[in-house]
């Protein structure tokens, strides 16, 4: 599971650096989204520059996935990012939801090796001390 967690990880951090970069610097030609609600959503977020932030984002989450230790922080970055690509997809534009799923999968593989970290979040101390 080792190997296949940190395989996930370093596939996370290309995805993340790659398009987070590309929204700064346009090296990856993008074709206009295939709907008009998407063309209009993606008008606003050009205009207001919401997606420097989204891509900043991106690229930071990114840098995190490639140390161990930072991991947690980097997850729970690209947690909501995540899930904005999947609602885009599905509500606007279903035909390239594909790469979002896979983002999705190498995420909860990610997510279920360093799930220690997240322990605090979903389990009171009662709670901890009673699973010991």
């Amino acid at each position: 599971m080792k190997i296949f967690a940190t395989i996930a990880r370093f596939l996370l951090a290309l995805v993340f650096i790659v398009f987070g970069l590309n929204g700064f610097l346009h090296f990856i030609p993008q074709p206009p989204p295939s709907s008009d609600m998407a063309q209009q959503y993606f008008t606003v977020m050009v205009a207001s520059h919401y997606l420097m932030f989204v891509f900043g984002l991106q690229l930071v989450a990114g840098v995190l996935f490639l140390s161990p230790r930072t991991v947690p922080l980097a997850l729970t970055i690209a947690g909501p990012l995540i899930v904005n690509i999947l609602l885009f997809h599905a509500l606007m534009d279903p035909a390239g939801i594909v790469p979002g799923l896979v983002v999705t999968v190498l995420w909860f593989v990610v997510y279920w090796y360093y799930r220690a970290a997240f322990f605090g979040i979903f389990f009171t101390d009662a709670q901890s001390d009673r699973a010991r």
